[in-house]
């Protein structure tokens, strides 16, 4: 793995625009950056990316069986108790999932560690599926890269086979984003563009333009019923939203499916330690209510974070059980804190502690790797990175090539 400096192309900004990516540059800051790159072999995507993730999100099902068959586990990962029968009904009918991420950090050597899942709401789809293969393309036809290079990216291809594998030609879905957010509506786009290629039909609807019928289905604007539904909202707002008492009787497919709420949950992390302790690719992590009386010298934990004590005194993370985009994060190195973001409307939520895994530094930033599952495939990889030690919302998102 290494980062390599590469000429831009030059018309890359009037692409950007001509195709909708009109979130390149943010805030005054670039979000796109491609004056740079970063290079994999084949060996470390399929051994140290590909595979592992392929494991985590197998590890991840067995996780959610658990969980859901488990009111304490529900209710310690902040699923309203109201909507534990909603989420337990929506896996043992077998909901189908369309999508998701896994965060992990990686330094070129391995194992990849998993930072958390983006199981409900991953954006960043559009770059990662669409503009970075095009960047491939073009930077082949210009011979800045040679013509045997390639890309871990076969993101849309794979969403339009699991498209086609969900629904019969034909099918209506629809697709719903918050109005007005120019990353969020390339989000749904992507999946509409998939979806269409599948001979699907896509509408787009703005999640507060979608209504009630007298009977109890979901409508969007022009008062068609919606009977299957993308949203992108996460699970822990619908839950606690006016409208998540309609969920049960409205006859509308979610997608992401309601147990996905148990996976798109920081709390997913100390159950996945519990029952795969040791694995390569986990940290060990804890609910805060176990570990923190242990860590403030208040007594002592269970064996297994008696285990992990060593390790997590030298450095952890406490995370909210539902921080998006890096907030209210907490850096702990040797019992003082190094790092914290700030807390947004995350700060009065339970916690995990995670054991810290520095990411790998070049030329002043740190990328997170984006493994990108379709179904129970790992089909493509996006990074991310920032000169902070805690990647956040407009971290700069970087290309990648394969090359051997």
């Amino acid at each position: 793995m290494q980062k390599i400096t590469l000429p831009e192309r030059p018309n890359w900004r009037d692409k950007a625009q001509e195709l909708g990516f009109t979130f390149a540059d943010m805030h005054g800051e670039p979000y796109w950056d491609e004056s740079s790159a970063y290079q994999f072999t084949l060996r470390q995507i399929e051994d140290d990316i590909e595979d592992p993730s392929t494991e985590l999100h197998d590890m991840c099902r067995q996780a959610a069986a658990r969980i859901v068959a488990s009111e304490e586990l529900l209710t310690r990962l902040g699923i309203p108790a109201e909507h534990h029968d909603l989420v337990a009904t929506s896996w043992q009918r077998g909901d189908p999932e369309l999508y998701g991420r896994f965060d992990l950090a990686y330094d070129g050597t391995g194992p990849a560690k998993l930072l958390e899942y983006n199981a409900d709401t991953p954006t960043s789809l559009y770059e990662s599926a669409s503009f970075q293969w095009s960047w491939l393309e073009d930077q082949i036809a210009a011979g800045v890269l040679r013509d045997d290079d390639d890309q871990f990216n076969r993101m849309h291809e794979a969403l339009v086979e699991r498209f086609a594998e969900l629904f019969e030609p034909g099918t209506d879905l629809h697709f719903a984003a918050m109005g007005g957010n120019p990353e969020d509506y390339g989000t749904v786009e992507a999946l509409g563009w998939a979806a269409r290629e599948a001979e699907l039909g896509a509408h787009y609807t703005d999640l507060d333009k979608i209504g009630l019928s007298a009977e109890g289905q979901f409508t969007d604007a022009e008062d068609r019923v919606i009977g299957i539904l993308f949203k992108l909202y996460p699970w822990e707002d619908l839950l606690r939203d006016d409208y998540a008492r309609h969920l049960a009787g409205a006859g509308c497919l979610m997608l992401e499916p309601a147990w996905k709420s148990v996976l798109s949950n920081k709390g997913l992390l100390p159950v996945l330690w519990e029952m795969f302790e040791g694995h390569p690719n986990l940290l060990p992590a804890f609910f805060e209510a176990d570990a923190g009386p242990a860590m403030r010298g208040q007594g002592t934990g269970s064996a297994a974070f008696e285990r992990a004590a060593a390790t997590l005194q030298a450095g952890h993370v406490a995370k909210p059980l539902f921080s998006r985009e890096g907030a209210a994060l907490t850096i702990v190195e040797d019992g003082r804190v190094t790092d914290h973001s700030p807390e947004g409307d995350y700060g009065d939520q339970p916690r995990i502690v995670q054991a810290y895994a520095p990411l790998p530094e070049f030329e002043g930033f740190r990328p997170v790797v984006g493994s990108w599952m379709v179904g129970r495939a790992c089909v493509g990889l996006g990074l991310r990175e920032d000169r902070s030690r805690i990647t956040q919302d407009l971290s700069r998102f970087k290309p990648h090539f394969i090359r051997d």
